[in-house]
């Protein structure tokens, strides 16, 4: 079998079989079977760094915490990161919903402050220092946007629109809201649907403003009506929302320049441009 190499057992029992299954385009990922006949989806990468799967784990147990409906963590190792396998469909409309009252309330849990957790934010192979503060454009420009601006390929133009975007942050967050509690890399494909409920996958998870998970989850794809509908009656959003979608689409548009290059380096500047 080719790839990342898989342990010979999880979570105390022994790996009878295996196969490739979907689960992104960074981490080799698989379906397990174990032995007493119980499946695991497996995420792996020979390059993973020291203690990257626990870091995810940890995110996935405090969204749990604050209400997040996540697949149980079996074992988390440097190596590896073992989840109970899940048979994927769609949401229906109770689903979809859901999805949005469950997002409500894990923001509304709240967080200590803005930023991450651990000290640190991992996307991938991406390490963003992160040290908590109580200032969201102040976290949000230094610790999020302005690292990634030399590693993403932007033209001189588009890297100046970027840094004056930075610059003005504090008169383009909006209303000021406390921490909330971001699962932090919310795209469509990390809304997993299993017997039409929502389950949340591969977070970044850190103390954030509301609006960027919702943000992202427009952005490469798009919610159903329900979903917002049923946030919004949970928790509404601030007045002028609609208006910063793309000002906090920039973090996910800039890390993707960074992972894949390509179209993401253009939608990065444009979405700079809006707020000049």
């Amino acid at each position: 079998m080719s790839g990342s190499p898989l342990p010979p057992r999880i979570a105390g029992r022994a790996v009878v079989g295996a196969r490739r299954a979907g689960g992104g385009s960074i981490n080799d990922a698989y379906r397990v079977e174990l032995e007493g006949g119980a499946s695991a989806f497996v995420k792996t990468r020979a390059d993973a760094a020291p203690g990257e799967y626990a870091a995810e784990a940890a995110g996935l147990a405090w969204l749990t915490a604050g209400g997040a409906r996540v697949p149980a963590v079996l074992e988390a190792a440097d190596g590896f990161l073992a989840l109970e396998w899940l048979d994927e469909g769609q949401l229906d409309a109770t689903g979809e919903e859901e999805l949005g009252r469950m997002l409500a309330t894990t923001h509304a849990a709240g967080a200590d402050a803005f930023g991450a957790p651990a000290g640190e934010l991992r996307i991938g192979p991406i390490v963003l220092p992160d040290a908590p503060t109580d200032d969201w454009a102040r976290c949000y420009a230094e610790r999020r946007l302005l690292p990634l601006l030399p590693r993403a390929g932007l033209s001189t133009a588009g890297a100046r629109a970027a840094e004056q975007v930075c610059a003005r942050m504090g008169d383009l967050t909006g209303p000021p809201e406390p921490p909330a509690r971001l699962h932090g890399d919310l795209w469509s494909g990390n809304v997993l649907a299993s017997d039409g409920r929502p389950f949340l996958i591969d977070p970044a998870a850190y103390g954030g403003h509301r609006e960027v998970d919702l943000a992202m989850l427009q952005l490469f794809g798009t919610p159903s009506p329900r979903t917002l509908a049923a946030y919004d009656e949970v928790h509404p959003r601030a007045e002028g929302h609609e208006d910063r979608v793309a000002l906090w689409q920039l973090f996910p548009l800039l890390v993707h320049a960074v992972l894949f290059g390509g179209g993401y380096v253009d939608a990065v500047e444009r979405a700079a441009r809006r707020y000049l």
